[in-house]
């Protein structure tokens, strides 16, 4: 149990279960939350009980090679109908991914904690608009050569694949060395996430958060060096 202006300090993760809850409560301040996914850890909860951490086993991840766009996908994203910004407008995306029929965990008190993490530098929206109108996007956290992604949200069909696709080819491209996303879904799956044991992904995260990366002026991009013929594959 974590009393909030606790320490900064989290159990060791290698000691929890596979579900991955290690601690509960303490709060959502820029300080701890940059402590924590540093350590590989998340929170995730839901409105009335307190902050919940996690680091469960197996992670997600996304390798730059196994990045995979569908030569549907491909032909979408030649022809243009989509316009990929960065930040943008990350509160408002982190407001779209929270609208969920089955409840959310981006309450407004996340939604104040990351805006604040935005503020200085540590977090990342993508966004994602057809004719003007904002249709997708993902947001995530950045730590030197780790980004991990939160959430992402779709309001056309294959916004929030163009949104990764743009988010991992741009990142990569940049110097970031693991993208994680938390766990395994099917439309992960789809985009070529895979899966590694938890002490691998800790063994890589502290690797990669000992690493600068400045992203600054991030360069959007979706293709590989070389890589414009719509038909070719792309993983």
């Amino acid at each position: 149990m974590l009393l909030p202006n606790s320490p900064l300090a989290f159990p060791d993760p290698n000691d929890g279960d596979d579900e991955g809850l290690l601690a509960i409560g303490g709060d959502l301040s820029v300080p701890r939350l940059l402590c924590a996914y540093e350590s590989g850890i998340f929170p995730w909860y839901e409105d009335g009980v307190p902050p919940l951490w996690w680091s469960p086993n197996p992670r997600t991840i996304i390798e730059p090679e196994s990045v995979h766009v569908s030569r549907s996908l491909r032909r979408l994203l030649k022809r243009g109908p989509f316009q990929v910004t960065t930040n943008r407008c990350f509160e408002r995306v982190m407001r779209e991914c929270g609208k969920r029929e089955a409840g959310t965990w981006i309450l407004p008190e996340m939604i104040d904690a990351y805006a604040a993490l935005h503020e200085l530098g540590h977090a990342r929206s993508f966004e994602v608009w057809q004719s003007g109108e904002l249709v997708g996007g993902l947001y995530g956290v950045q730590r030197g050569a780790l980004f991990a992604a939160e959430s992402m949200y779709h309001r056309a069909t294959d916004a929030s694949k163009v949104a990764l696709v743009y988010a991992t080819r741009s990142l990569f491209a940049a110097g970031i060395e693991l993208f994680d996303v938390q766990l395994m879904t099917s439309h992960l799956a789809s985009m070529g996430a895979v899966e590694i044991s938890r002490r691998e992904y800790l063994e890589r995260v502290h690797a990669a958060c000992a690493r600068p990366v400045h992203l600054g002026d991030l360069v959007l991009r979706w293709e590989e060096p070389g890589s414009e013929d719509p038909e070719a594959p792309i993983h």
